[in-house]
């Protein structure tokens, strides 16, 4: 069985994990760029931009309401017939959702159905995305040397990272075209261009071993019945745990769609100015990410995310202050700082923390359930803080003090967890189990 999978499978597993995150994470953020500076003026009604923007942001949120439930099914599936099918799903489905999105008529066409296609387009994301990390994040450490984990279960959110720079790298030149040709054709390549990356991640991906652990629990029959059953009847508190520990997306969301939106349409900063400081801060943010799991792997989980939850929690201010003031060189330091180098470090170490509180049969199950259900606040809380948005210089305040109790609320959480970076990979989360399930 161990032959099968060669001593080379750790690095294809990684990088099998990279460039498919990659590719899922391309169509996901490009969503997210097109709900921040194009949708509110071609899928809503004109009549009141501020609805408009609240609306759009709604429907970049909607796809986190799928996430539970795809989680849910991809989660038994991963956990029951194997990790490699559930990731060849759900490159396919982002790809395919993607690409409709693309072919949308606008609300000047059809009127209020516009919107409502852009939802279910928006929720087939979803159901793909809620599979897609914990899928991800499985095959990778399930193969990896056992002191080198969180390094290369990091590589899943590397490839997130760069999924987020292609997205916003296609759409600096579009921005850059007259309004016109923006809004009528020009926002759609990026959406088309999906098709290409979907082909190039498939090809990598369906070469992917399935993993040691995995094969040998189905060699000794030792796979959950009911992954389910098994999950929510001994490892309830770790998922709540992750819930809560998982709110540190917030910080994400805030700073790649909100501020995007903020700085632009508010303070009239200009569009390609803001996308670069994405750009740069996910460019950083692809070699924090190794560096901040590495760290992790000597140190342990624990400190790492929580030195990147509290530093989120304190930067976040000086950073939409500085958007606030229009001052361009401390918005590029502060973005790259708080997103490129702070937020790596909860954000490359989670895949570890999270992955590494249960066993193999209720895994992929675990994180994927327990993510989900926590990045749900996160995928909404661009549209709660269009809510919270005030008037004046101090509007911000309100949308800062949120993303702040967020963060950290996610370092109390992780605070209470086990530390693991020692465990042995056939121990972890051993604890009494349920064997009828």
């Amino acid at each position: 069985m161990h032959q099968s999978v060669g001593v080379k499978a750790p690095g294809k597993a990684a990088l099998a994990s990279w460039i498919g995150s990659a590719v899922e994470y391309y169509d996901f953020f490009i969503y997210g760029t097109a709900a921040a500076l194009i949708f509110p003026k071609i899928f809503f009604s004109a009549a009141n931009p501020q609805a408009a923007a609240i609306a759009s942001f709604a429907t970049f949120g909607v796809a986190y309401i799928a996430r539970p439930f795809g989680a849910v099914i991809l989660g038994h599936v991963g956990d029951k017939f194997g990790r490699k099918k559930v990731l060849t799903f759900t490159l396919l489905l982002m790809g395919f959702s993607t690409f409709i999105i693309g072919c949308l008529p606008t609300y000047d066409h059809v009127g209020i159905l516009a919107p409502i296609l852009l939802v279910i387009a928006r929720l087939l994301q979803g159901i793909s995305a809620a599979g897609e990390q914990a899928g991800a994040n499985s095959m990778t450490r399930e193969h990896a040397p056992p002191n080198r984990r969180a390094f290369f279960t990091s590589f899943t959110l590397s490839g997130t990272q760069a999924g987020l720079i292609l997205a916003t790298l296609v759409f600096i030149p579009i921005s850059k075209l007259p309004e016109a040709d923006l809004l009528s054709w020009a926002w759609r390549i990026p959406f088309f261009l999906s098709l290409v990356v979907v082909i190039v991640g498939f090809w990598v991906r369906r070469t992917s071993p399935e993993t040691p652990v995995f094969l040998e629990e189905a060699r000794k029959h030792e796979k959950a019945k009911v992954p389910l059953v098994t999950l929510f009847s001994n490892y309830w508190a770790d998922v709540l745990r992750i819930i809560f520990a998982a709110l540190i997306s917030v910080v994400s969301t805030i700073f790649s769609v909100f501020t995007l939106s903020y700085a632009v349409n508010t303070m009239q900063i200009d569009r390609s100015t803001m996308l670069t400081v994405l750009v740069l801060a996910n460019i950083v943010a692809l070699g924090a990410i190794p560096l901040w799991a590495s760290l992790a792997d000597r140190i342990g989980r624990k400190p790492v995310f929580i030195f990147g939850a509290l530093g989120c929690a304190v930067l976040i201010w000086p950073y939409i202050w500085a958007i606030s003031q229009g001052n361009l060189t401390l918005i590029f330091v502060l973005g790259i700082l708080l997103s490129g180098v702070v937020y790596s470090a909860s954000n490359g170490v989670w895949p570890a923390l999270y992955g590494e509180m249960f066993d193999t049969r209720v895994r992929l199950s675990g994180m994927a359930i327990g993510t989900q259900i926590g990045f749900a606040l996160g995928g909404f809380a661009p549209t709660i803080s269009a809510a919270l948005l005030g008037t004046g210089p101090n509007g911000w305040v309100p949308v800062a003090a949120f993303t702040s109790v967020t963060a950290i609320v996610a370092a109390i959480s992780a605070a209470t967890a086990f530390e693991t970076y020692r465990t042995p990979m056939l121990e972890l989360g051993k604890k009494p189990v349920n064997i009828a399930a």
